[in-house]
């Protein structure tokens, strides 16, 4: 099974590692949730989950390629679609991926579309993203009629982020990730998060430096004619500098938040601003220089990136590096939460996770994996439910007044999963966990473990208010 997306700048070679003292940790406390409820079992690494208009739970399959229809009560499921273009490969991030349900679907049969973001197979075994309009048959209930909003967009088997929601403005906003570059398989890959697209590629439909940004579209696929000018140039990107954004939603008021895997520190949560940047690869969390530095294995000239050797825990002389505070922005938004900041020095080489040579699962990371705004019953503030794939729980982000920091962390489930994905209920009293049907977590010791309480299911948690 592929690992966690990690680091692509480590901590650098002339620093010693060194344990260091209070660094916060998650709780692996009990993995027991008082009224917790399997709804079904047996799915294909579902992907998206979200509460459909007519009741019903609406799913994608990233391994399985399906949407599926399941009854919130019984389990029961029903096939709308399988995406047989959709491209998997075993053990990685693509397949079908993000879904967003048009506002109006249901209500207006005009607006009776659903949009899924999956990769296929462009040409000579290329892999690309595109997302894709469907219309719902009410009668049949089945999707069917596709047509291509987008394509061409980057895509590899890591960091496809591929969160697609829809905003009060009645457009697009979907998350790519930086696509793996610079670390691992692909360490002699650029990253591109802060490279911005040119007049002629988006004249030539080109999206190469879409990578690591969210992007923000007319529902034809369309460049909105009020999206941020960026290097001069309006294009798709509404935001840049992402690593791996897997949680993008809108509160109440209009904000949208997204929740973000870093690599061996500081998962954020962001508050997403038109035109801003948001560091990476240059920053992970704040610039603090604490435990990162960025190391541009694509960049090593004296001796050919390919002839080195990647490690996460040591940068070769011949790469370029850099602190954070070496670089700056003036459109820098830091994020208004981190998980977990260690200091500089920190081993992450945790003996817990040596066996097998699993360190990564100890970094003190937890890979936020979706991230949902829930405003029910609350004050203006409201929460943000955020699911995590390593350490199997699911956090509750309370937020201040103006939504524009994080008062409190608290707990709502935890078991020994991969949490995937989340959709409250109606009433606010229900929060439905998907959960990844394989791959490596935590278990309450905190080591790794593959065996999983839940493979491939959605599970029922009572939420209180």
């Amino acid at each position: 099974m592929r690992r966690f997306p990690i680091a692509l700048a480590v901590v650098p070679a002339l620093i010693p590692l060194s344990a260091s003292a209070d660094v916060p940790r998650p709780d692996f406390g009990p993995s027991t949730i008082p009224g917790l409820r399997v709804v079904t079992s047996g799915l294909a690494d579902p992907y998206e989950i979200t509460w459909g208009p007519d009741g019903f739970l609406w799913t994608t399959e990233k391994s399985g390629r399906r949407v599926l229809r399941i009854d919130p009560r019984t389990g029961a499921k029903t096939t709308l679609l399988t995406v047989r273009d959709a491209v998997h490969t075993k053990g990685g991030q693509d397949g079908l991926l993000g879904m967003a349900l048009h506002p109006a679907l249901l209500k207006d049969r005009r607006h009776d579309h659903v949009y899924l973001a999956h990769t296929y197979d462009s040409g000579r075994r290329r892999l690309r993203t595109k997302i894709v309009r469907y219309t719902y048959d009410r009668a049949g209930r089945r999707l069917h009629r596709p047509f291509d909003v987008i394509t061409g967009l980057a895509s590899s088997v890591d960091h496809q982020s591929a969160r697609l929601t829809f905003g009060p403005d009645g457009k697009l906003y979907y998350t790519i990730g930086d696509q793996g570059a610079n670390q691992l398989t692909y360490y002699c890959r650029p990253n591109l998060a802060q490279r911005l697209p040119t007049e002629a590629e988006v004249r030539d439909r080109r999206w190469t430096a879409y990578q690591g940004k969210v992007l923000r579209l007319n529902i034809d696929g369309s460049i909105p004619g009020d999206n941020p000018r960026l290097g001069g140039v309006r294009s798709h990107v509404y935001s840049y500098g992402h690593r791996n954004a897997q949680g993008l939603d809108f509160d109440h008021q209009g904000r949208l938040y997204s929740s973000e895997q870093g690599p061996k520190t500081d998962d954020e949560i962001n508050i997403i601003r038109s035109g801003g940047n948001y560091g990476w690869p240059h920053v992970v969390g704040h610039r603090d220089d604490k435990a990162y530095v960025y190391g541009n294995w694509s960049a090593s000239r004296e001796v050919p990136c390919a002839s080195l050797t990647y490690s996460d825990y040591r940068i070769p002389a011949p790469v370029p590096t850099a602190k954070e505070t070496d670089w700056y922005s003036w459109r820098f938004v830091p994020p208004v939460k981190t998980f977990h900041t260690v200091p500089s020095g920190f081993d992450f080489r945790d003996p817990k996770c040596a066996e097998g040579g699993l360190y990564y699962v100890c970094w003190p990371t937890i890979a936020p994996a979706s991230l949902e705004a829930y405003a029910h019953r609350h004050g203006p503030g409201g929460s943000l439910l955020m699911p995590t794939l390593k350490d199997g729980t699911l956090y509750r982000l309370w937020l201040t007044a103006d939504g524009r920091s994080v008062a409190h962390v608290g707990q709502v489930a935890r078991t020994i999963d991969r949490y995937r994905d989340t959709a409250v209920s109606p009433d606010g009293r229900t929060v439905f966990i998907a959960t990844d049907s394989g791959g490596i977590t935590r278990d309450t010791l905190g080591a790794p473990t593959t065996a999983l309480q839940h493979p491939g299911a959605i599970l029922a948690v009572p939420l209180k208010p």
